[in-house]
């Protein structure tokens, strides 16, 4: 099984551990990853303000580039920021001819030509839906059944394109997880907004937000995502949110892959878990047990 790989501009910088846990993870899996040549920023959020053309081509440059390898078809995006952009694109240049044809005038100035073949998908869309849970049952090494996981899946890679969940009630991951060996804790938060990037310009929003989040999560060992954004404000904001709210926030949150890749006995220093900001001493406690 082959993808090209669009890491984005988080993932070889404040998430570089989600880009570690998804090559050592689909590596284990028997997969492999094409990384797309010359890759580029997307345009992340700060494109679209200036120019929706700008946004559009600066995605769409990266597609053309993907096409240079004929026979795969599928790109695999980490990032839900990045997912959601390069998806935009295909969706706009099939029901666009228009804008379609302004992004191949603006591609046309660097050589580039942007085709209708290739289709985006999620990390989290490949492993539920091609690779799915049975390959983590047969090649687990490690059971997890000591720990209860949280999935959250934030905004991004569920919406506005529903492809393979219920941006409501999602459950794509509750498959995954359980064939770790782990319980998924039962809650409704899965799919909320933690707040994204107003953690840099409206705080007290985003902090209430995500504390919110981080709250409905008592008791579980870890909470699991599968966005940079979400990760890091789940992560990095626990001691403010403690301070506001009175309440001591102490919770270890990974990427899916650094779960996945666990049960399947990836060495820690593969899944880039020295990376993460917020691994609690009784979930390192547990996963020892687990090994042992």
């Amino acid at each position: 099984m082959k993808y090209l790989y669009y890491p984005g501009c988080s993932l070889e910088g404040t998430a570089h551990e989600y880009n570690m846990s998804t090559r050592a993870l689909l590596g284990a899996m028997g997969v492999e990853l094409v990384e797309i040549e010359d890759w580029t920023c997307c345009g992340a959020s700060a494109a679209e303000p200036i120019s929706s053309l700008l946004s559009l081509s600066l995605a769409a440059r990266n597609i053309a580039m993907a096409e240079k390898e004929e026979d795969i078809s599928d790109v695999l995006v980490p990032c839900s920021a990045c997912y959601i952009n390069l998806k935009r694109v295909m969706e706009t240049v099939r029901e666009d001819p228009g804008t379609y044809a302004r992004i191949n005038t603006v591609l046309a100035e660097e050589g580039f030509h942007l085709g209708r073949r290739m289709r985006v998908r999620h990390l989290l869309d490949v492993l539920a839906t091609d690779l799915g849970p049975g390959i983590i049952r047969k090649n687990r090494t490690q059971n997890l059944s000591n720990l209860s996981i949280a999935p959250y899946y934030g905004c991004q890679c569920l919406r506005p394109y529903i492809e393979f969940d219920n941006p409501e009630a999602p459950t794509s991951m509750e498959p995954l997880i359980e064939a770790t060996g782990a319980s998924v804790f039962p809650w409704v938060m899965g799919g909320r907004c933690c707040g994204a990037s107003h953690m840099t310009t409206k705080m007290e929003v985003a902090l209430e937000l995500t504390g919110s989040i981080l709250m409905a999560a008592d008791g579980v060992d870890a909470i699991v995502t599968v966005c940079p954004m979400c990760q890091m404000n789940l992560e990095a904001y626990q001691k403010q949110i403690s301070g506001k709210s009175g309440r001591l926030i102490d919770m270890t949150v990974l990427y899916l892959p650094q779960l996945l890749g666990m049960a399947l006995g990836v060495q820690s220093e593969d899944l880039g878990l020295k990376l993460n900001l917020a691994i609690t001493n009784s979930f390192r406690d547990k996963i020892n047990r687990a090994v042992a």
